[in-house]
């Protein structure tokens, strides 16, 4: 007689921050642009659920995103080293299906005006289908 199996455990679900090492940014810098990649996909969705303004309507999540948000926001950071092979990851990442969303700088205070792109924020999905796009990029 076969023993009941058990369900499979709920996929891990992530968010990877890709980070451009080419630009040499300060610590501080490099911080802000990741933070502005992690939460880029959170404030387009309170945005578009009118949460800045007087008509409020619910913020749709995923269920991958839902789960991330009620647990430990898993996040790694990576690293790309040009412009191209950051948008070659953003470019993937949106081929993908996954949410992803390229920073760039407006250039105020460390790319002499000119606006730069610093870093892509992908996810937060399931490990697996972020992996397919990133898991062979070098941890920053």
């Amino acid at each position: 007689m076969d023993a009941p199996s058990s369900p499979p455990p709920p996929p891990r679900i992530k968010q990877v921050i890709v980070i451009r090492k080419d630009l040499k940014m300060r610590r501080g810098k490099e911080i802000a642009q990741g933070a502005h990649a992690s939460m880029a996909w959170l404030a387009r969705r309170v945005a578009a659920a009118g949460l800045t303004g007087d008509e409020r309507r619910p913020v749709e999540l995923s269920p991958a995103e839902a789960s991330w948000l009620a647990g430990r926001f898993a996040k790694v950071c990576v690293q790309v080293s040009s412009e191209e092979a950051l948008r070659e990851v953003h470019r993937r990442a949106v081929e993908a299906g996954l949410e992803a969303h390229l920073i760039v700088d407006a250039g105020h205070t460390e790319f002499h005006g000119v606006p730069t792109a610093t870093a892509c924020g992908i996810g937060p999905d399931e490990e697996a289908r972020i992996d397919a796009i990133t898991g062979a990029l070098a941890l920053y």
